[in-house]
């Protein structure tokens, strides 16, 4: 068994199929309180919550606020992608995951994260095992999921389940608009 956290089903369906392949269990666990405005984030949870259901595989809601999160990278709001807010998002997310994982005794967590060609996977691996050295009995799988032909096979489970496939992490539009807004964060 292993708590996957899930950013979107685009970037998790090849992932949460290959685990089912492998024998290995997922219980998705969406925790995405960067992703703005609120109508995105309920699509993006909606697609989710249909392939968990088309699969029969355990939905968890992280169910957080925005202004948590906006808290949580407070300063680092002109920050590039793959930047130093991109590092606190990964780590503020991946230390959910591995609470959920340690709260419920399962071992091993992952992100589906490291499927965006967009994202470092050196800070979502720094970000994972930083998290798991928070819990006891924890541990971070580390794995590019954009190898192995599960890009192409994300590719087709997006056309075959008609995934919504949004366009941008989640933060970028948001900050994007509070910049042309003259700086205000709360849009």
């Amino acid at each position: 068994m292993i708590i996957l956290h899930t950013c979107c089903a685009p970037c998790s369906a090849a992932i949460i199929e290959w685990l089912l392949s492998a024998g290995i269990r997922p219980i998705l666990f969406f925790y995405n309180p960067n992703i703005y405005p609120a109508s995105e984030y309920h699509r993006r949870k909606g697609e989710v919550i249909r392939y968990a259901a088309a699969l029969g595989v355990e939905f968890v809601d992280g169910d957080c606020g925005y202004d948590f999160w906006l808290e949580h990278v407070s300063g680092l709001e002109n920050e590039p992608e793959r930047g130093a807010r991109c590092l606190q998002c990964f780590k503020m997310r991946l230390l959910a995951t591995a609470r959920l994982a340690h709260d419920r005794g399962v071992p091993l967590f992952a992100t589906s994260l490291a499927a965006s060609r967009h994202k470092s996977l050196e800070q979502i691996a720094r970000a994972g095992h930083w998290a798991a050295t928070q819990f006891d009995g924890v541990e971070f799988r580390e794995k590019n999921w954009r190898k192995g032909g599960l890009n192409e096979r994300r590719i087709e489970l997006v056309k075959q389940y008609e995934f919504y496939n949004q366009k941008y992490c989640g933060c970028g539009v948001h900050f994007k608009l509070s910049r042309m807004l003259g700086g205000d964060t709360r849009i």
